[in-house]
Formats: C-alpha cells, sequence, structure tokens
C-alpha cells in the first residue's frame, strides 16, 4: 500500500445497521461511532464531540451486529482507513480493519 491514511477513534456505537453479506459472502454492516474527549489546541484544552460513519467486514461486521446500540455503552477503540462513501458520494467513511473492546465502561 502507498499513502498513509491511518485512523483511530475510540468512543461507542450509537447506530448500526443491518448485517448483510457482499456477493462473495463476506459480511458488512454500517455503523456510527460516538468520540468524546478532551483535546489539546494550540496550547489550549478544548471539549470535542463527533458522530463518524464506519463500515465493518467480515469477523469485524459480526462482532459489531452484535453491540445493542443505546442498551450497552461499549466503549471501542477502532482503526482503519477512510475512504468516500461512493464515487458520487465523497463523504468520508472509517472502515475498520480493527476492534478493541475497552474495558472497565
Amino acid at each position: 500500500p502507498s499513502g498513509l491514511n491511518l485512523t483511530q477513534l475510540s468512543g461507542e456505537v450509537v447506530e448500526r445497521g443491518a448485517l448483510r453479506y457482499t456477493p462473495a459472502r463476506v459480511a458488512v454492516i454500517d455503523f456510527r461511532m460516538q468520540h468524546r474527549s478532551e483535546q489539546f489546541e494550540a496550547g489550549v484544552v478544548r471539549k470535542v464531540e463527533c458522530e463518524i460513519p464506519c463500515v465493518a467486514l467480515g469477523v469485524n461486521a459480526n462482532l459489531i451486529a452484535a453491540i445493542k446500540p443505546g442498551e450497552q455503552a461499549q466503549q471501542l477503540r477502532v482503526s482503519g482507513f477512510l475512504a468516500a462513501r461512493s464515487l458520487k458520494h465523497r463523504t468520508p467513511v472509517l472502515h475498520v480493519n480493527t476492534i478493541e473492546f475497552l474495558e472497565g465502561n
């Protein structure tokens, strides 16, 4: 692979679609993660909140499908890469390659 495109985010799943399958029978699921934190910017601490659209495939899709948004405040750390939603819609979506369930949340 060429070029750097790596995104890491912690938060919780606040919305997810239905588990579906590609024509090659690979599991896929769309979901949204909500992130809240405090970050330093220009020497000042600021509160950060955002929701990010995500997609997971394979084993990761099955892990996300098992989460019930709103009922479980399960904190996750995900990493992956950003890509356009489609050729027509250029909004970025986080394609999740790894999922870590965080303890104590």
